[in-house]
């Protein structure tokens, strides 16, 4: 709960705790533990070198972490992580209970827009997920979702940021294909940013990586957290458990090893260099259906151990990485909007503060263009929920009562008047009786949320970048697919 109080204005967020005060200090404990008896493996030997002389004990790539680096790096961590739009405005503070919503990244498939039939994703894809995230309300930031098909492989994620930055000014969240490439989407972010100092000062763009379960950092993300923290820029380091498969398949077991992957990973980033802006709390701890032996994005205990690490984020006062608008449903039906919304609500009432793969269905591996401007509308509602009931003399209103009084009306009143519009009004959803929805042609839900989808395909168009910029790269494009016949 989160108490707002001045001026004769209270107001209590709705909030959520699936965690006792005891539970989270015994969870801290295991996590310490894990680090200290177990360790990690670390592939790369220059972040082994950073550990050893910071006190742990190597023995071969198991590294052990004494438990007070971890406290040390929970300390010194930035405990507010600010994310820029592209013209280097703030434009999301990820702190306490602050929730920002974004799409996934990297599906294979996307639903296409106008036949409705599932296909692999291409370039196209990338560029008009940005531009309904550019034209949607409520979401916030940008991941690529599909991964095109039709450009070379080894440095589509190239394509990805160059059609993500020329398509939206909304702060972007990437990935990186290795090293090479992250070192050219840098160069990209530079340039349009307007420099490499005005974008560590005003990041529009953050790195996402992970480390490999269970308690691994491998060579490709150590290399990673190497650059980008070297240079300060913001990194997404979190973990992807399947619980029964890379963790303990109990709730206690997962949350612990999460936790230790995510705290391991929060020291190298700060021994890299200390403040360097991490979002290293909250997991994807899918839980395997041991039916289907495929990893469940709607099961409750997904959602209950996401809760669970979100509490143990704010147990450390760390920015938070959290899920909404996902599905195990195969394409936009009843199914995924049910299973959508309740994340939405629950990633809102834990305090997740960079919540992403708004738009999933089919487990992550297809994007839905319907259910991202559906979870929008849900998103909405959601924030009004999560706005709470303002107490105050103009809210109580107690002299309308008085002048209408026993059996009068207020339609009239100019209270009325001044504070109906502070309700919340759907645009999707459908509220009118049932003789106004049949002659609006009896639309479903799917069927507003396609014909909205084609109409911001249609008309919506971003701020384009500035030639210089855009010439810039595409320079940088074509120096990568110079080198792509010899590195292949």
């Amino acid at each position: 709960m989160q108490m707002i109080d001045g001026n004769y204005v209270a107001r209590v967020t709705p909030g959520l705790r699936v965690l006792s005060d005891d539970q989270k200090a015994r969870i801290h404990g295991a996590t310490l533990e894990i680090l200290r008896r177990t360790g990690v493996r670390v592939l790369v030997p220059e972040v082994r070198a950073l550990l050893s002389a910071a006190g742990c004990w190597l023995d071969g790539e198991r590294v052990r972490i004494p438990p007070h680096l971890v406290d040390w790096a929970v300390r010194v961590a930035p405990k507010r992580v600010v994310l820029c739009d592209r013209d280097g405005d703030a434009a999301m503070f990820l702190e306490g209970y602050r929730s920002y919503y974004g799409t996934g990244s990297d599906t294979p498939y996307v639903i296409d827009a106008y036949s409705g039939q599932r296909r692999q994703a291409v370039l196209q894809d990338v560029a008009d997920v940005a531009r309904l995230v550019d034209a949607l309300p409520h979401i916030s930031f940008l991941m690529c979702m599909g991964i095109a098909s039709d450009v070379p492989a080894s440095i589509s994620d190239l394509y990805h940021f160059r059609a993500m930055v020329a398509n939206t000014a909304k702060p972007i969240v990437y990935t990186a294909w290795n090293l090479r490439n992250l070192r050219a989407i840098v160069e990209m972010a530079e340039a349009v940013a307007g420099g490499a100092g005005a974008l560590q000062r005003n990041p529009f763009c953050a790195l996402y990586a992970e480390p490999i379960a269970p308690l691994t950092h491998g060579t490709e993300s150590c290399e990673k957290l190497l650059y980008i923290c070297g240079k300060g820029l913001p990194v997404v380091y979190t973990p992807g458990l399947v619980t029964g498969a890379s963790s303990p398949v109990t709730r206690a077991g997962a949350i612990a090893q999460a936790n230790a992957e995510l705290l391991s990973g929060l020291t190298i980033c700060q021994l890299i260099r200390e403040g360097t802006p991490v979002v290293a709390a909250g997991s994807g701890m899918m839980t395997m259906d041991m039916s289907s032996l495929l990893a469940s994005y709607g099961a409750p205990e997904f959602m209950l151990d996401w809760c669970a690490l979100s509490e143990m984020g704010h147990y450390y006062g760390l920015p938070i990485f959290g899920f909404a608008g996902v599905t195990d449903a195969k394409t936009f039906d009843q199914q995924a909007a049910a299973e959508g919304a309740l994340w939405v609500l629950l990633a809102a009432q834990s305090g997740g503060n960079l919540i992403h793969d708004v738009g999933y269905v089919e487990s992550g591996l297809t994007a839905s263009y319907e259910m991202l401007v559906s979870m929008d509308e849900v998103i909405g509602s959601v924030e009004r929920f999560m706005g709470g009931v303002e107490v105050s003399e103009e809210a109580l209103a107690l002299d309308v009562i008085d002048r209408v009084g026993p059996g009068g009306h207020f339609l009239g009143e100019m209270h009325t008047l001044h504070h109906f519009r502070e309700n919340w009004y759907p645009s999707l959803l459908d509220r009118r009786n049932r003789a106004g929805w049949e002659a609006g042609g009896r639309l479903t839900l799917g069927d507003r949320a396609s014909a909205r989808v084609q109409e911001i395909l249609k008309h919506h168009r971003p701020l384009p970048l500035d030639e210089p910029v855009s010439a810039r790269l595409d320079a940088v494009l074509r120096q990568a697919e110079s080198g792509v016949g010899r590195c292949s």
